[in-house]
């Protein structure tokens, strides 16, 4: 199993002999590659060494998210540059459109998510996208780019599924929200394309049921497959092969 998504190396898990343990339960419940996308400047170090620590179980992404930048947007991209043509990274990450809180830089938001995409395009990386709120604007820019990518954190319904698939090929992100009582997610993923879903935890966040409003872990991610598999009417084992072959294939792993 892959946890696509996981930002594990987080001040959450109290250090980073915490950020390792926790990494090796995960390999103990059977994630064996585990997907680190970048969020700011400060998370950079904490991802470049948690890989240095366990470099067979972790893969990292590098990107700037839309909540952490502000007007003088360039600034702050042109360090996650040149980390990426640094090379050693399998995506460009996590980088998209964030409306939910704050409507003030949505066009800095844009111009960023725009310039992320075309960083992915040179350098051939596929990319994570956080999309909340914002997936009006999160397709307008994506039409001007050519790249694979995946909408992290997944949970909307069929009718936005169906504005994504139509846009492109891309990946679906499922996480803990798929085992919330009151998530509709169980019954969009029926009409996703099995070769189109990816596993993730987002942790330290959306924990799953029943671990929800606890601290995330990797480790979970048997709990997000168990929850797909009844969702799409495989097993587990079915649900768990399938979505390991496609985040190989995505992140060329």
């Amino acid at each position: 199993m892959i946890d696509t998504h996981t930002h594990i190396y987080d001040t959450a898990f109290g250090s980073p002999e915490g950020s390792c343990e926790a990494v090796d339960r995960a390999i103990a419940a059977g994630v064996d590659m585990m997907i680190l996308p970048n969020v700011d400047l400060e998370s950079i170090e904490p991802i470049k060494a948690l890989h240095a620590a366990r470099p067979q179980a972790t893969a990292m992404a590098m990107g700037l998210h839309p909540t952490e930048l502000g007007s003088d947007w360039r600034a702050t991209v042109a360090p996650i540059e040149a980390e990426l043509r640094r090379g050693g990274y399998c995506a460009v990450g996590e980088v998209g459109i964030d409306l939910y809180w704050d409507k003030t830089y949505e066009r800095e938001q844009m111009l960023a998510f725009d310039a992320q995409l075309s960083l992915a395009e040179e350098l051939s990386l596929p990319v994570i996208i956080h999309c909340r709120e914002g997936l009006d604007r999160t397709l307008e820019v994506l039409q001007g780019h050519n790249v694979d990518a995946v909408f992290h954190s997944f949970g909307g319904t069929v009718a936005d599924a169906e504005r994504i698939m139509k846009a492109g090929d891309y990946y679906f992100g499922i996480n803990g929200i798929v085992t919330f009582k009151n998530s509709g997610l169980k019954a969009t993923l029926p009409a996703l394309p099995a070769d189109r879903i990816l596993t993730e935890t987002d942790s330290p966040y959306l924990a799953p049921v029943p671990y929800r409003g606890k601290r995330n872990e990797s480790s979970y991610i048997p709990l997000i497959v168990a929850a797909i598999a009844d969702a799409t009417a495989r097993t587990a084992a079915e649900v768990a092969a399938l979505t390991t072959a496609n985040a190989r294939t995505l992140f060329s792993l």
